[in-house]
């Protein structure tokens, strides 16, 4: 009778025991597909080409009523990541170069081209395909200039000054949308006088391609 009852037990550990194992091997399992999700949520690119286009209406300082199309073609390159998720800068920062070409629809002047450079910081939360980004930057250009109509800018060199606030969408590892706002300002630092500068403002969208 005991060497029944022995038995029994045996037989019923042999059944539990890998059951349990089993388990075990699951949870470890499903911690380390987290673990990997995880590290995959916050990978940010190391080189990306932009290319984005904006609509600008003249705001302040100027008395003719400039409509501007930009476009903008950019590389970004990644400087710096912050993986505090207790922080609202969670994410990462960008330096970026830009060319800029500018047909002018409406105001004195036909075109602006130029380069610009600054800083990008792009927001990351856990889980989020929406990138919230903030950037600024300075730069120089040529401007067909006049002086034919009150208000025209003064002399071809120009300075600019651009600073932008939106979202990115991401829709794979490679490849993002976005949309947001632009400012810019364009100047010629003083150098003739008058100077009527230039304060535009309006809506951009565009297009990336990340590394």
């Amino acid at each position: 009778m005991k060497f029944a009852r022995l038995s029994l037990c045996v037989f019923l550990c042999t059944l539990v025991l890998p059951g349990q194992k089993s388990r075990a091997g699951e949870v470890e399992t499903h911690e380390a597909k987290s673990a990997i999700f995880a590290s995959e949520d916050f990978n940010p690119p190391h080189f990306e080409m932009a290319a984005e286009s904006a609509y600008l209406c003249s705001i302040v300082g100027n008395p003719n009523s400039y409509e501007i199309g930009a476009e903008f073609i950019t590389a970004r390159l990644r400087w710096g990541v912050n993986h505090n998720d207790a922080s609202w800068f969670r994410g990462y920062n960008q330096v970026y170069l830009l060319t800029m070409a500018e047909p002018i629809f409406r105001g004195p002047e036909n075109r602006y081209f130029g380069l610009s450079a600054g800083f990008r910081h792009v927001f990351i939360r856990s889980g989020w395909r929406v990138e919230p980004y903030a950037s600024g930057g300075v730069g120089i250009g040529f401007i067909d200039s006049t002086d034919e109509f009150r208000g025209g800018q003064g002399q071809d060199l120009t300075f600019n000054i651009l600073t932008a606030a939106g979202f990115d969408y991401r829709l794979d590892d490679h490849w993002k949308i976005s949309a947001g706002i632009l400012y810019q300002h364009l100047s010629n630092a003083g150098l003739t006088d008058p100077n009527p500068s230039l304060n535009l403002l309006g809506p951009q969208v565009g297009a990336t391609f990340s590394f």
